[in-house]
């Protein structure tokens, strides 16, 4: 396992390409219902970044988060160690954080992340997971009840 970096470590020149990334990954968005374009750039342990964005389903319920497809590419592709994730919106006045079911998908794969949350000016408020989603459950819980 890689060595545990704290969130707060990512070189400035990775944020950057990061930031960048998830703003490139939002204008791929598929909403055609919300209108809500959202872009996401993980970041894995060994340097390499997947992009995910929202898509939308006229079948409500079965639309996906762009955190959890970045997430969900990134395992499909053997990749389960992750240091950051990136989050872009057209919100120009406020951070938007990712939702609950996008905290827990990202608990599933540890607490001590980066979570860059970006305006559309490039600003950026940084969050851990742990902050995001205190007092969590994850798979290390499931070993309790033996």
């Amino acid at each position: 396992m890689a060595q545990e970096r704290p969130a707060e470590a990512l070189e400035p020149e990775v944020v950057q390409r990061l930031l960048l990334s998830c703003l490139e990954a939002r204008n791929t968005a598929y909403c055609p219902y919300s209108h809500f374009r959202v872009g996401a750039a993980l970041l894995t342990r060994n340097g390499r970044i997947f992009l995910g964005c929202n898509i939308e389903n006229a079948c409500y319920p079965l639309g996906i988060c762009a955190e959890r497809t970045a997430i969900h590419k990134a395992v499909s592709e053997g990749y389960k160690d992750f240091r950051a994730i990136a989050v872009a919106t057209d919100v120009k006045d406020d951070f938007t954080s990712p939702c609950g079911a996008c905290r827990q998908v990202m608990r599933e794969f540890g607490t001590d992340w980066a979570v860059y949350m970006t305006k559309p000016d490039g600003t950026y408020l940084l969050k851990t997971l742990k902050e995001l989603l205190p007092a969590s459950f994850g798979p290390e819980d499931l070993q309790k009840i033996k």
